[in-house]
């Protein structure tokens, strides 16, 4: 087994992920098999209970498990399916040793983050790098680590230490480090700054990591005096450093490290077995998707109604789905956000000037989409844009509570049950049109919904959603 951790350096946010996935994509592409794992250094259990403004959407796997939105971009990028233990927190880590703790398995020693924690830390990773992931159920050949955060961070610092040792247990040829730093490029000069990148490499190798591969992010693209200074002053070949700039898609990000010869250094660094020189067509596939998604003329205007509309990231795998959809059918999407609670009557008289530019918004929109959310904030704006979308009869699309809404909308003003309410936001509702599911657990916050893939079976009338799917379940 061979594994890639993938560290960053300066501040997060910088496209750690989408570097990960690309390793992953070109490995792919070159007949290995591989996997993801993401390690996220907070306390919590899991993802389930964050607020969107905090890391962004929570990405729910097909055995159901709240996940950092990363590994959205991991099984998109390598069309795998992760599993929730893909996702490790510090949360985790310590229930486990806790748990084995409370079992006796220590014996009686004193339980220490070195060495209980860092071991479970590097057994946790052995295990989950040999499940497979992939359609055809091949055992993982590479295993790409993401590490959450940036170097330095005091709550990644178990990890870091756990990675020290974990290099020395697999033996160097088999443990790769990339790390993805800042190139800031202050529009005052337009230079590019290396020393962020030399600290934060410097203090990745007083921790006892040293980067065999630096990714550095910038703005605009940097120039070769940039890389071979950055090579110079972090102690690495120029053949090293890697550079990607802001690209019109990240679908270009494979094809721009691809030219930068990544597939030559980790055949020669982790010892691959891939076969060179690659035909032409090598990542084709990828190529063609960039021109087609750069290409694109006739534009679909689309509008998000939904209650955490200041961050993008709150509804990425939404986003994501809407742009896939748009470059299949050959349109160039252009996406609204309109907050929900803009559209509510009460608005008109709190804030007219976003009431009218909300609804402005809708009435230019040829489709709308509803995403989930939970609470009574924005209900009745998210009913009042169903309501418009049924009454001009556009496209529409509910998902999670959006359905829900659309649901309580119809029954109100169609069906005439001026009560109709969901149970969630009022239990003494005398028309609950959609109820709790009797498996659902109110007295826990963390943990509780039904999440997942699961078989959906239609009735044998017809109906447009069996339809849609062609077949009796889905």
């Amino acid at each position: 087994m061979k594994y890639i951790l993938v560290t960053g350096g300066v501040i997060s946010g910088i496209g750690k992920g989408v570097i990960a996935s690309t390793f992953g994509t070109i490995l792919k592409c070159c007949g290995i098999h591989v996997t993801s794992i993401k390690i996220d250094p907070y306390i919590n259990i899991d993802a389930g209970t964050f607020s969107p403004y905090e890391h962004g959407e929570v990405y729910v796997l097909d055995d159901g498990g709240e996940v950092d939105l990363d590994l959205g971009n991991y099984e998109r990028f390598l069309d795998v399916t992760l599993h929730r233990d893909n996702n490790i927190t510090t949360g985790k880590i310590y229930q486990h040793v806790i748990n084995k703790e409370r079992s006796g398995d220590y014996l009686g020693k004193t339980v220490q983050v070195v060495p209980h924690i860092t071991d479970a830390i590097q057994e946790w990773v052995e295990r989950i790098a040999t499940i497979s992931v992939s359609p055809d159920g091949a055992t993982p050949e590479v295993c790409i680590i993401e590490l959450g955060g940036t170097i330095g961070d005091i709550e990644g610092m178990p990890f870091v230490e756990a990675f020290r040792q974990f290099q020395f247990r697999v033996k160097k040829e088999n443990f790769c480090v990339a790390h993805v730093s800042l190139v800031p490029q202050p529009r005052a000069t337009g230079e590019s700054k290396t020393k962020p990148t030399q600290s934060s490499v410097r203090e990745l190798r007083g921790l006892g990591l040293s980067p065999d591969l630096i990714v550095c992010r910038s703005e605009n693209p940097i120039n070769l005096a940039v890389k071979e200074k950055i090579s110079n002053f972090c102690h690495v070949d120029p053949e090293q450093v890697i550079c990607i700039h802001d690209l019109s898609s990240i679908y270009r990000v494979p094809l721009m490290m691809e030219q930068q010869r990544i597939v030559e250094f980790f055949c020669e660094r982790l010892k691959l077995d891939i076969p060179l020189p690659r035909p032409r067509k090598f990542m084709q596939k990828w190529r063609d998707l960039a021109e087609r998604a750069d290409n694109l003329r006739r534009s679909v205007h689309i509008t998000l109604v939904g209650k955490y509309t200041q961050l993008e990231d709150s509804y990425a795998s939404v986003t994501k789905s809407l742009q896939h959809s748009a470059i299949a059918a050959g349109h160039k999407l252009k996406l609204t956000y309109i907050e929900a609670a803009d559209l509510e009557e009460e608005m008109k008289v709190k804030n007219p000037v976003a009431y009218h530019e909300a609804w402005q918004n809708l009435c230019r929109s040829e489709g709308v989409i509803v995403p989930g959310g939970f609470g009574k904030r924005g209900m009745l704006g998210k009913m009042a844009a169903c309501r418009w979308c049924r009454q001009t009869k556009k496209p529409f699309l509910g998902v999670c509570l959006g359905l829900q809404v659309a649901v309580i909308e119809y029954a109100r003003n169609v069906l005439n049950l001026a009560d109709a309410n969901s149970t969630e936001v009022d239990p003494n509702t005398s028309d609950p049109v959609v109820i709790d599911m009797p498996e659902h657990n109110t007295g826990q916050m963390g943990g509780t919904m039904r999440l997942g893939k699961r078989i959906t079976e239609f009735t044998d009338k017809p109906s447009k959603l069996k339809y849609l799917y062609g077949k009796d379940k889905s």
